[in-house]
Protein backbone atom coordinates (compact mmCIF):
# COMPACT_ATOMS: atom_id res chain seq x y z
CA UNK A 1 0.00 0.00 0.00
CA UNK A 2 1.45 3.28 -0.71
CA UNK A 3 2.59 5.14 2.25
CA UNK A 4 2.90 8.95 2.71
CA UNK A 5 6.18 9.59 0.63
CA UNK A 6 4.49 7.87 -2.67
CA UNK A 7 1.51 9.90 -1.88
CA UNK A 8 2.91 12.73 -1.44
CA UNK A 9 4.92 12.41 -4.96
CA UNK A 10 1.51 11.45 -6.60
CA UNK A 11 0.15 15.48 -4.91
CA UNK A 12 2.88 17.26 -6.77
CA UNK A 13 2.46 15.40 -9.71
CA UNK A 14 -1.28 16.11 -9.60
CA UNK A 15 -1.06 19.64 -8.73
CA UNK A 16 0.14 21.55 -11.60
CA UNK A 17 -2.88 19.88 -13.73
CA UNK A 18 -5.63 20.55 -11.48
CA UNK A 19 -4.96 23.30 -9.41
CA UNK A 20 -7.16 26.21 -10.36
CA UNK A 21 -8.26 24.37 -13.05
CA UNK A 22 -12.40 23.52 -13.72
CA UNK A 23 -14.14 20.21 -13.56
CA UNK A 24 -15.39 20.33 -17.37
CA UNK A 25 -16.62 16.42 -16.90
CA UNK A 26 -16.23 13.54 -14.66
CA UNK A 27 -17.62 10.11 -15.45
CA UNK A 28 -17.67 6.65 -13.43
CA UNK A 29 -17.29 3.58 -15.13
CA UNK A 30 -18.62 1.16 -12.06
CA UNK A 31 -20.62 1.79 -8.74
CA UNK A 32 -17.62 1.89 -6.66
CA UNK A 33 -14.26 0.71 -5.69
CA UNK A 34 -13.79 -0.10 -1.82
CA UNK A 35 -16.55 1.26 -0.75
CA UNK A 36 -19.77 3.01 -3.40
CA UNK A 37 -19.34 6.27 -4.99
CA UNK A 38 -20.90 9.09 -2.79
CA UNK A 39 -24.27 10.09 -4.31
CA UNK A 40 -24.22 12.25 -7.32
CA UNK A 41 -20.55 12.13 -7.46
CA UNK A 42 -20.36 13.33 -11.06
CA UNK A 43 -22.83 15.86 -11.03
CA UNK A 44 -21.63 17.78 -7.62
CA UNK A 45 -17.66 17.32 -9.32
CA UNK A 46 -18.47 18.94 -12.75
CA UNK A 47 -18.59 22.80 -12.74
CA UNK A 48 -16.34 22.84 -9.29
CA UNK A 49 -12.20 24.02 -9.55
CA UNK A 50 -9.87 22.83 -7.57
CA UNK A 51 -8.73 25.70 -4.88
CA UNK A 52 -6.06 23.05 -3.59
CA UNK A 53 -4.71 19.52 -3.75
CA UNK A 54 -3.39 18.98 -0.08
CA UNK A 55 -1.86 15.35 1.34
CA UNK A 56 -3.38 14.22 4.98
CA UNK A 57 -1.81 10.73 6.10
CA UNK A 58 -2.27 8.74 2.94
CA UNK A 59 -4.98 10.44 1.81
CA UNK A 60 -5.30 13.01 -1.27
CA UNK A 61 -7.41 15.80 -1.05
CA UNK A 62 -9.02 18.56 -3.37
CA UNK A 63 -10.83 21.89 -1.95
CA UNK A 64 -13.34 22.75 -4.56
CA UNK A 65 -15.08 26.12 -4.71
CA UNK A 66 -17.82 24.69 -4.23
CA UNK A 67 -17.29 23.98 -0.78
CA UNK A 68 -16.62 20.44 -1.04
CA UNK A 69 -13.24 18.49 -0.67
CA UNK A 70 -12.60 15.36 -2.97
CA UNK A 71 -11.25 12.85 -0.22
CA UNK A 72 -8.86 10.19 -2.44
CA UNK A 73 -7.08 7.04 -1.02
CA UNK A 74 -4.95 4.99 -3.17
CA UNK A 75 -5.13 1.22 -1.88
CA UNK A 76 -3.02 -1.43 -2.62
CA UNK A 77 -2.93 -0.76 -6.37
CA UNK A 78 -4.50 3.21 -7.27
CA UNK A 79 -2.73 5.25 -9.57
CA UNK A 80 -3.65 8.73 -11.03
CA UNK A 81 -2.58 9.42 -14.20
CA UNK A 82 -2.31 13.07 -16.33
CA UNK A 83 -2.97 12.76 -19.38
CA UNK A 84 -2.29 16.17 -21.63
CA UNK A 85 -4.62 16.74 -24.87
CA UNK A 86 -3.26 14.41 -27.71
CA UNK A 87 -0.71 13.19 -25.40
CA UNK A 88 -0.19 9.17 -24.59
CA UNK A 89 -2.34 6.89 -22.88
CA UNK A 90 -0.66 5.42 -19.75
CA UNK A 91 0.67 2.47 -19.28
CA UNK A 92 -2.20 0.79 -17.94
CA UNK A 93 -4.97 -1.47 -18.26
CA UNK A 94 -7.84 0.90 -19.68
CA UNK A 95 -10.05 -1.58 -18.30
CA UNK A 96 -9.01 -0.57 -14.79
CA UNK A 97 -10.20 3.03 -15.56
CA UNK A 98 -12.94 3.89 -13.09
CA UNK A 99 -12.94 7.65 -12.76
CA UNK A 100 -12.04 9.89 -15.55
CA UNK A 101 -11.86 13.85 -14.60
CA UNK A 102 -11.53 16.18 -18.08
CA UNK A 103 -10.35 19.21 -16.63
CA UNK A 104 -10.65 22.52 -18.12
CA UNK A 105 -6.76 23.40 -19.23
CA UNK A 106 -7.47 20.52 -21.39
CA UNK A 107 -5.91 17.64 -19.25
CA UNK A 108 -7.75 14.67 -18.23
CA UNK A 109 -7.28 12.75 -14.97
CA UNK A 110 -7.17 9.20 -14.90
CA UNK A 111 -7.83 7.16 -12.04
CA UNK A 112 -6.70 3.03 -12.18
CA UNK A 113 -6.99 0.63 -10.02
CA UNK A 114 -6.95 -3.23 -10.73
CA UNK A 115 -7.55 -4.42 -7.15
CA UNK A 116 -10.57 -1.38 -6.11
CA UNK A 117 -9.12 -1.19 -2.72
CA UNK A 118 -9.31 2.51 -2.84
CA UNK A 119 -11.64 4.64 -2.75
CA UNK A 120 -13.57 8.26 -2.69
CA UNK A 121 -15.58 10.44 -1.13
CA UNK A 122 -17.03 14.00 -0.91
CA UNK A 123 -17.26 16.21 2.34
CA UNK A 124 -18.08 19.26 3.53
CA UNK A 125 -14.37 21.28 3.30
CA UNK A 126 -15.07 23.45 6.78
CA UNK A 127 -16.23 19.68 8.27
CA UNK A 128 -13.25 17.76 7.04
CA UNK A 129 -11.54 17.03 10.12
CA UNK A 130 -14.42 15.44 11.43
CA UNK A 131 -14.33 12.73 8.63
CA UNK A 132 -14.89 9.34 9.64
CA UNK A 133 -11.28 8.86 7.65
CA UNK A 134 -9.25 11.93 9.42
CA UNK A 135 -11.15 12.15 12.65
CA UNK A 136 -8.44 11.63 15.41
CA UNK A 137 -4.79 10.91 12.69
CA UNK A 138 -2.15 11.98 14.79
CA UNK A 139 0.51 14.64 13.45
CA UNK A 140 2.36 14.97 10.37
CA UNK A 141 6.45 13.08 10.56
CA UNK A 142 7.57 16.69 8.77
CA UNK A 143 5.28 19.02 10.45
CA UNK A 144 5.96 20.88 13.84
CA UNK A 145 3.68 19.62 15.64
CA UNK A 146 5.74 16.11 15.60
CA UNK A 147 8.96 15.61 17.50
CA UNK A 148 10.67 13.66 20.37
CA UNK A 149 8.08 15.02 23.08
CA UNK A 150 5.23 14.02 21.15
CA UNK A 151 6.11 10.54 21.08
CA UNK A 152 7.08 10.92 24.82
CA UNK A 153 3.45 11.37 25.54
CA UNK A 154 1.77 8.64 23.19
CA UNK A 155 4.25 6.29 24.50
CA UNK A 156 4.21 7.23 28.40
CA UNK A 157 3.40 3.84 30.78
CA UNK A 158 2.99 2.14 27.49
CA UNK A 159 3.99 -1.96 26.66
CA UNK A 160 3.15 -1.61 23.07
CA UNK A 161 6.43 -2.93 20.56
CA UNK A 162 7.61 0.09 19.26
CA UNK A 163 6.85 -0.75 15.79
CA UNK A 164 3.26 -1.65 16.48
CA UNK A 165 2.86 2.21 17.82
CA UNK A 166 4.48 3.43 14.67
CA UNK A 167 1.92 1.85 12.37
CA UNK A 168 -0.65 3.69 14.62
CA UNK A 169 -2.07 6.52 12.49
CA UNK A 170 -3.52 8.00 16.01
CA UNK A 171 0.72 8.26 16.82
CA UNK A 172 2.19 9.41 13.58
CA UNK A 173 -0.12 9.90 10.39
CA UNK A 174 1.18 8.40 7.25
CA UNK A 175 3.81 6.06 8.10
CA UNK A 176 3.74 2.16 6.96
CA UNK A 177 5.74 -1.04 7.36
CA UNK A 178 8.36 0.13 4.83
CA UNK A 179 9.11 3.57 6.25
CA UNK A 180 8.93 2.63 9.87
CA UNK A 181 11.33 -0.15 9.58
CA UNK A 182 13.70 1.98 8.25
CA UNK A 183 13.16 4.68 10.74
CA UNK A 184 13.69 2.21 13.49
CA UNK A 185 17.29 0.67 11.61
CA UNK A 186 18.35 4.50 11.42
CA UNK A 187 17.20 5.05 15.29
CA UNK A 188 19.20 1.74 16.27
CA UNK A 189 15.84 0.38 18.26
CA UNK A 190 14.32 -3.40 18.19
CA UNK A 191 11.21 -3.47 16.43
CA UNK A 192 9.98 -5.13 19.85
CA UNK A 193 11.16 -2.88 22.36
CA UNK A 194 7.82 -1.88 24.06
CA UNK A 195 7.38 1.70 24.14
CA UNK A 196 7.60 3.27 27.51
CA UNK A 197 11.05 2.41 27.65
CA UNK A 198 12.22 4.68 25.34
CA UNK A 199 14.43 7.07 27.33
CA UNK A 200 14.36 10.85 26.04
CA UNK A 201 17.86 10.10 24.01
CA UNK A 202 16.52 7.12 22.13
CA UNK A 203 13.22 8.85 21.29
CA UNK A 204 14.90 11.78 20.11
CA UNK A 205 17.45 9.40 17.76
CA UNK A 206 13.78 8.02 16.52
CA UNK A 207 11.71 11.21 15.48
CA UNK A 208 14.93 12.08 13.80
CA UNK A 209 15.00 9.03 11.91
CA UNK A 210 11.78 9.23 11.32
CA UNK A 211 11.83 12.80 9.83
CA UNK A 212 15.08 11.88 7.67
CA UNK A 213 13.54 8.75 6.02
CA UNK A 214 10.17 10.53 5.29
CA UNK A 215 12.09 13.70 3.66
CA UNK A 216 14.29 11.63 1.69
CA UNK A 217 11.69 9.31 0.47
CA UNK A 218 9.80 11.55 -0.75
CA UNK A 219 12.72 13.34 -2.54
CA UNK A 220 13.59 9.68 -4.79
CA UNK A 221 9.69 9.70 -5.69
CA UNK A 222 8.54 7.24 -2.51
CA UNK A 223 9.29 3.47 -3.50
CA UNK A 224 8.02 1.48 -6.49
CA UNK A 225 7.64 -2.38 -5.38
CA UNK A 226 4.93 -3.46 -6.75
CA UNK A 227 2.02 -1.27 -8.52
CA UNK A 228 2.86 2.26 -7.44
CA UNK A 229 4.22 4.99 -10.02
CA UNK A 230 4.03 8.86 -10.24
CA UNK A 231 1.20 10.42 -11.77
CA UNK A 232 3.96 10.65 -15.09
CA UNK A 233 4.16 7.07 -14.41
CA UNK A 234 7.53 7.17 -13.26
CA UNK A 235 8.99 5.53 -10.64
CA UNK A 236 10.03 5.66 -7.08
CA UNK A 237 13.45 5.41 -6.41
CA UNK A 238 13.51 4.92 -2.71
CA UNK A 239 13.69 1.03 -2.37
CA UNK A 240 17.17 1.16 -3.95
CA UNK A 241 18.50 2.67 -0.41
CA UNK A 242 16.36 0.40 1.89
CA UNK A 243 18.99 -0.50 4.64
CA UNK A 244 16.72 -3.69 6.02
CA UNK A 245 13.61 -3.74 4.01
CA UNK A 246 13.29 -6.65 2.09
CA UNK A 247 17.03 -7.62 2.93
CA UNK A 248 16.52 -10.86 5.37
CA UNK A 249 19.54 -12.64 5.31
CA UNK A 250 21.71 -9.92 4.05
CA UNK A 251 24.33 -8.22 5.81
CA UNK A 252 23.56 -5.04 7.57
CA UNK A 253 24.46 -2.16 5.69
CA UNK A 254 25.50 0.34 9.13
CA UNK A 255 29.72 1.04 8.77
CA UNK A 256 31.47 -1.57 11.02
CA UNK A 257 28.61 -3.54 11.94
CA UNK A 258 28.57 -7.44 11.26
CA UNK A 259 24.80 -7.87 11.69
CA UNK A 260 22.49 -10.13 9.21
CA UNK A 261 19.64 -8.67 8.74
CA UNK A 262 16.16 -10.68 10.07
CA UNK A 263 12.65 -10.83 9.86
CA UNK A 264 9.95 -11.13 11.94
CA UNK A 265 6.16 -11.00 12.02
CA UNK A 266 4.40 -8.85 14.23
CA UNK A 267 0.66 -9.00 14.05
CA UNK A 268 0.56 -10.10 10.62
CA UNK A 269 3.49 -8.02 9.26
CA UNK A 270 6.70 -8.57 8.17
CA UNK A 271 9.40 -6.74 10.25
CA UNK A 272 12.98 -5.90 8.99
CA UNK A 273 16.10 -5.48 11.31
CA UNK A 274 19.39 -5.50 12.53
CA UNK A 275 20.22 -8.10 15.75
CA UNK A 276 23.47 -6.62 15.83
CA UNK A 277 23.27 -3.03 16.21
CA UNK A 278 19.48 -2.39 16.85
CA UNK A 279 18.34 -2.87 20.49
Amino acid sequence: MPELPEVETVRRGLAPAMEGAQIISARINRAGLRFAFPPRFCERLQGARVRALRRRAKFLLADLDSGETLLAHLGMSGRFSVIAPRGAPPDTNPVHDHVELGMSNGQRIVYNDPRRFGFMDLAATRDLDAHRFLAGLGPEPLGNAFGAPWLAGRFARSLRPVKAALLDQRVVAGLGNIYVCEALHRAGIHPNVKTGRLGAARLERLAASIRSVIAEAIEAGGSSLRDYAAADGALGYFQHRFAVYGRAGRACLRDSCPGTIRRIVQSGRSSFYCPRCQR
